[in-house]
């Protein structure tokens, strides 16, 4: 017989890693699995400086938010630790992240993160404390399929909240992660997380939950780069799709593709910008449609689906849906394999891509569908 996290134990023999961020959502994970008698461990990582974010509220793993997470624990009556991942976090996110922009890339650093830190790192230490499972407060489900048999596999899904769908950010992650991975909340609403972290008297039930990225304070990550690349920040031409210079800006960090706001250049038309070229150190802009693309070429892409990518996407190409952003549904695409060189085509398009930037595979676009894989953008083939 299979416990509720489909380990062949029972709960109180299972070992479960809980990676507490001192939000609501890891702290009700600890709260439900602690309440169903399993072993539970709370660790929470601390990822970047905690002097300047002791003060911030909303964020993860640093300051207030380790002190919560300190709380919650000793709320519940569990072990927790803190580990110092300052360098880590540093090295294989923060500079990274710093580079992609310099590179006029739009990187995601949470799936950076997910794939680094998160779930290797942590895993790993999971391991080492004899832990069965490694839990998490992320919106996504797993299900065993054919269980006990040779063909036994666990699937990534979305959850049943879409509004609160993280499979975008967990793409990445390996079918040997996601053995060793559980989502307790996958299968809850956000409001009903809420309720829970109520009935449990958790001091945290009414934390705002974290919107900018954790190391950019308000949002303004162009002062991260700026610390990191001080060269980014060189002046430049704003140069029309035709050629005609229109201005100058500022450095190309401080730029997006599909950016309309905040360009400093009077034009007849509404302008966007279209392309970065960070080798001529130049932003070009152009109309809207001149944004949309239907094809992008991926790389580091990681397959969770059955079957083998190299046989499914060959010819003609393997049928699927796919989005280029976190908040946007999956549309229905086309994958092939072309020369060793792997492409997704959107059947409706997509305005603004940027390299740097995720595709992620569906296997459609329901509310609980297969998450298939992804990759990042190398390119996209713009109108331009």
């Amino acid at each position: 017989m299979l416990n509720s996290l489909d380990i062949a134990k029972p709960a109180n023999e299972t070992r479960v890693v809980v990676a507490m961020s001192g939000g609501v959502d890891s702290s009700v994970v600890a709260g439900i699995l602690a309440q169903q008698g399993y072993d539970v461990i709370g660790i929470t990582l601390q990822l970047y400086d905690h002097g300047e974010a002791v003060q911030r509220k909303g964020t993860c793993c640093a300051g207030q938010d380790i002190d919560d997470a300190k709380r919650v624990a000793a709320s519940l009556g569990i072990p927790h630790y803190v580990l110092d991942y300052e360098k880590r976090f540093e090295q294989m996110v923060i500079n990274p992240f710093a580079e992609a922009y310099a590179r006029g890339e739009t990187p995601v650093p949470c799936i950076t993160c997910n794939q680094s830190v998160k779930f290797e790192d942590l895993m790993g230490e999971a391991r080492q404390l004899g832990a069965d499972v490694l839990a998490t407060g992320h919106y996504v489900q797993t299900k065993l399929i054919d269980a006990g048999s040779p063909t036994q596999r666990r699937v990534l899904l979305r959850p049943i909240d879409n509004e609160r769908d993280q499979s975008y950010f967990l793409f990445a992650t390996t079918p040997d992660q996601l053995d060793f991975l559980r989502f307790p909340l996958g299968g809850l609403p956000k409001s009903r997380v809420r309720e829970l972290a109520h009935e449990m008297g958790l001091e945290i039930a009414n934390k705002q939950d974290s919107q900018d990225i954790c190391f950019v304070p308000m949002g303004k990550y162009g002062d991260v780069i700026r610390k990191l690349k001080p060269d980014a920040q060189k002046q430049g031409d704003i140069v029309h799709l035709d050629g005609r210079v229109l201005g100058t800006h500022q450095g190309i960090i401080n730029y997006t593709i599909g950016q309309r706001r905040g360009l400093g250049i009077a034009a007849p038309e509404p302008l966007y910008v279209v392309k970065l070229e960070p080798k001529e150190n130049r932003v070009i802009v152009g109309p809207r449609e001149t944004l949309k693309s239907y094809t992008v070429k991926l790389r580091d892409v990681n397959w969770l689906g059955e079957g083998e990518l190299k046989i499914l996407a060959a010819g003609n190409g393997l049928a699927l849906h796919a989005k280029l952003r976190s908040t946007r549904a999956p549309q229905s695409s086309v994958i092939q394999i072309i020369n060793d060189e792997i492409y997704v085509t959107l059947i409706d398009g997509e305005h603004g891509i940027s390299a740097g930037q995720a595709c992620v595979f569906y296997s459609d676009d329901s509310n609980t569908s297969e998450v298939l894989g992804g990759g990042f953008i190398v390119g996209a083939n713009n109108a331009n």
